[in-house]
C-alpha cells in the first residue's frame, strides 16, 4: 500500500520585473511606470509533472543539486505550499524537519515552543506532556529548555526540531538537509532514530546532499535535475549516475578555469633567471583526458613543457603539492631521486605519473621548479596551478593512508 502518492504535481512561481524599479510612487506616476513596474514579467517552474509513490514503510531520498527542487517538493508533500498542478496524497500523520526554525516562535522559551508545535502536530497537551521529557532529554536541551529560542544555535534550532518531530508518532517522516547542521554526536543520534523508525515501518522522505548516507539508509532514490525526475531507482545506482553527471559538470567549469588561470598568471608567484622556462601546464587522468577533479585514489599525470635556450648541464626539476591553507602535502624532485642530469637544450616534455594521489577531499595547489643542484631558479612557479580532490570519506589531515579495520568477536557493530 502505497503511502506517499504524488501524481504530475508542477509549482509554479511569479516573478515580477525589476528593471526598473521606481524610488516612491510619485516617481512611478509622473514616470507613468507605475503599472509597468507592476506587470508580471514571468514564471519560474520550479517542479515539473512529478510523480511517484512511496510504499508504507518505505525509505525514499531525494538528491540533486541547489536549485533542482528538492526542497520545494519536500514543503509540498508537507503541505506547506500547494502545487500549481497535480495532486498529493499522504497517508497517516506526517512530520516535517524542513527549515530551521520553521514554526518556532523566537520570543518563547523552547518548552513553550514544544507545547505549540505539538498541538500543530495534532497531539493534545496530555499526550505533549508524556513526552515533555523525552522531547528534552534526546534533544540535549535540558540546561536550555527555559531559555527563548531566540539565542538557540542552528545546532539546537535542529536538535529540538528533530526531537519534536519524531516523538508525535508520525507515519510519514519528511527531513530536509537540516541535519548537516548537526554536531559529531548528535548526527548519528539522528540516524539511528531513522533507522529504529525503519524497523517500525514508518514511511521516510529523505533529502541530503550526503550520498553516503542515502546509500545506507534509502530503498530506493530520486533524482531531481531541473525541476523534473532525471532518475529512479536503487541508491548505489541512482547516486552513482549522479555523482558522473556532477563529476562532468564540474571538470568542464575547472578545465575552463585551469583556461583562465593561464591567462591570469600571478607574476609575483613566478620567479627565476628563466634561462630554462616551464610553460604548458597540463593535469591527465589515466585516460589521456585533461582534468583538474580527481578521485582520491585515481591516477594522475602531470605535464609541462620546458624551454631551454641554451644548452644547460646543471638542472632540476621538481613538484610540490599544498593544501588550501598553504601545508605542503608532498614535495620531491629529480635530485632527491637520484636523476643526476647531463644536457637540456630547446623544447622538451616533462611527465609525472602518479599512481594514486592519495589525498583527502579539498583543494589543492601544485608548485613546478626547475633549477640548479644548487637551488638557483631557472623558473619557479609557485601556487599557479589548482586542482581538486573528491572523496565519500570524511578523514582529517592530509593523505588518505590505505589501511583496514580488525576486530576481535566479542566487538560487534551495528549494520
Amino acid at each position: 500500500m502505497a503511502a506517499v502518492v504524488v501524481d504530475q504535481v508542477s509549482k509554479c512561481y511569479r516573478r515580477f520585473a525589476h528593471k526598473h524599479k521606481f524610488l516612491t510612487l510619485k516617481s512611478a506616476i509622473v514616470n507613468r511606470s507605475v503599472f509597468d513596474d507592476l506587470k508580471q514579467d514571468e514564471t519560474s517552474e520550479v517542479l515539473r509533472d512529478i510523480s511517484f509513490s512511496v510504499e508504507k514503510g518505505k525509505t525514499l531520498s531525494i538528491i540533486g543539486q541547489n536549485g533542482s527542487g528538492k526542497s520545494t517538493l519536500l514543503k509540498v508533500l508537507a503541505g506547506i505550499t500547494r502545487p500549481t498542478a497535480g495532486s498529493v496524497e499522504v497517508r497517516g500523520r506526517t512530520s516535517a524537519l524542513i527549515e530551521l526554525g520553521a514554526g518556532f516562535h523566537p520570543e518563547i522559551s523552547g518548552r513553550e515552543n514544544i507545547y505549540i508545535n505539538g498541538i500543530i502536530l495534532g497531539l493534545s497537551k496530555k499526550k505533549i506532556r508524556e513526552k515533555y521529557d523525552r522531547i528534552v532529554k534526546f534533544a540535549e536541551l535540558e540546561d536550555h529548555i527555559e531559555k527563548p529560542v531566540k539565542v538557540y544555535s542552528s545546532g539546537m534550532y535542529m536538535k529540538l526540531g528533530f526531537s519534536i518531530a519524531i516523538n508525535v508518532d508520525p507515519d510519514v517522516l519528511l527531513i530536509d538537509e537540516v541535519l548537516a547542521v548537526g554536531d559529531a554526536s548528535f548526527v548519528p543520534k539522528c540516524l539511528n532514530q531513522i533507522k529504529q523508525f525503519q524497523r517500525l515501518g514508518k514511511t521516510i522522505i529523505f533529502v541530503s546532499h550526503d550520498l553516503a548516507t542515502v546509500e545506507r539508509i534509502s530503498d530506493e532514490v530520486i533524482w531531481l535535475k531541473d525541476g523534473r525526475i532525471q532518475m529512479r531507482g536503487y541508491p548505489k545506482k541512482v547516486t552513482d549516475r549522479y555523482l558522473e553527471y556532477i563529476g562532468k559538470k564540474d571538470q568542464n567549469r575547472a578545465l575552463a578555469d585551469h583556461r583562465e588561470e593561464e591567462e591570469n598568471r600571478n607574476r609575483d608567484n613566478i620567479w627565476g633567471g628563466k634561462e630554462i622556462e616551464i610553460s604548458s601546464v597540463r593535469m591527465f587522468d589515466r585516460q589521456g583526458a585533461e582534468k583538474y577533479i580527481f578521485k582520491s585514489d585515481e591516477p594522475v599525470v602531470i605535464e609541462f613543457e620546458v624551454n631551454a635556450r641554451q644548452e644547460e648541464k646543471d638542472f632540476v626539476f621538481g613538484l610540490a603539492i599544498y593544501d588550501s591553507g598553504g601545508n605542503m602535502c608532498y614535495g620531491s624532485n629529480t635530485d632527491i631521486e637520484s636523476f643526476r642530469s647531463r644536457k637540456i637544450r630547446g623544447r622538451g616534455k616533462v611527465r609525472i605519473r602518479i599512481p594514486a594521489l592519495r589525498l583527502i577531499n579539498g583543494r589543492y595547489f601544485l608548485d613546478l621548479a626547475v633549477h640548479k643542484v644548487d637551488g638557483y631558479p631557472y623558473d619557479y612557479h609557485h601556487f599557479q596551478y589548482t586542482f581538486q580532490v573528491t572523496s565519500l570519506y570524511r578523514d582529517v589531515g592530509i593523505t588518505r593512508i590505505p589501511h583496514q579495520w580488525e576486530f576481535s568477536d566479542n566487538i560487534q557493530f551495528k549494520e
